[in-house]
């Protein structure tokens, strides 16, 4: 077995939270964070952590905003998120067909 696509894999992805968060995010234009932390099952700081992580990377970016007199914190993937994710996936369709039995 090869180990170089292991070595590939992006580190701030991988963690099972963010690539939870990667995920939807990359099949919505954008989300509302009452929307991920329902969907995920995640405490509002556990979330937070993985957003701010994903932020720091460049790979989300969090728009507050006011809707009905009550804030909405919204999260999109950023271009170069979405790019990452799609290198993401790439390795791990090489590690699938590496490893898939002939």
């Amino acid at each position: 077995m090869n180990p170089e696509p292991f070595q590939l894999l992006d580190r701030v992805i991988h963690e099972k939270g963010r690539l939870a968060i990667m995920s939807m995010l990359a099949a919505s234009r954008e989300l509302a964070f009452t929307d991920l932390r329902g969907a995920l099952g995640m405490t509002d700081g556990n979330l937070t952590t993985h957003i701010r992580a994903l932020q720091q990377a460049g790979y989300v970016a969090v728009t507050k905003s006011f809707q009905n007199k009550r804030s909405l914190t919204t999260c999109l993937l950023t271009p170069a998120g979405r790019q990452a994710f799609a290198e993401y996936i790439n390795v791990l369709e090489q590690i699938v067909r590496q490893n898939k039995p002939a």
